[in-house]
């Protein structure tokens, strides 16, 4: 079991930065995978950043490729997004998620929010 819990968004402008962080409860974490999504008003949910447990291997989705990166410290178990070069169409709640393997996510925090004005 997983507890997690965003913190770190926000209102902010174009341009800005911020740093999300997802802090969990759980002796396992740096077992397991972990991600960032985000879902905006109206819109499904989408992936936006995902790291593998075992050698730390990124993906990112393409409209934050450049801008956002995710990392993890398994000592604070906690994983982290730093966001730069923010833009409005990055306004959405971010969630995190942990899960077995970089394709599956069994542990959903309650997400944060995150608003950049234009």
């Amino acid at each position: 079991q997983l507890h997690l819990v965003e913190s770190g968004g926000g209102l902010v402008q174009t341009g800005d930065s911020l740093r999300l962080s997802c802090a969990a409860s759980g002796r396992t974490f740096s077992s397991y995978a972990m991600g960032w999504f985000r879902q905006a008003p109206g819109k499904e949910r989408e992936f936006v950043a995902k790291i593998r447990s075992s050698d730390g291997n990124t993906i990112y989705a393409d409209p934050v490729k450049g801008r956002f990166s995710i990392s993890r410290d398994n000592a604070k178990n906690t994983v982290y997004l730093e966001m730069n070069g923010l833009k409005p169409e990055d306004t959405a709640v971010y969630y995190c998620a942990a899960g077995p393997s970089l394709y599956k996510y069994d542990y959903w925090g309650q997400g944060t929010q995150v608003t950049v004005s234009s």
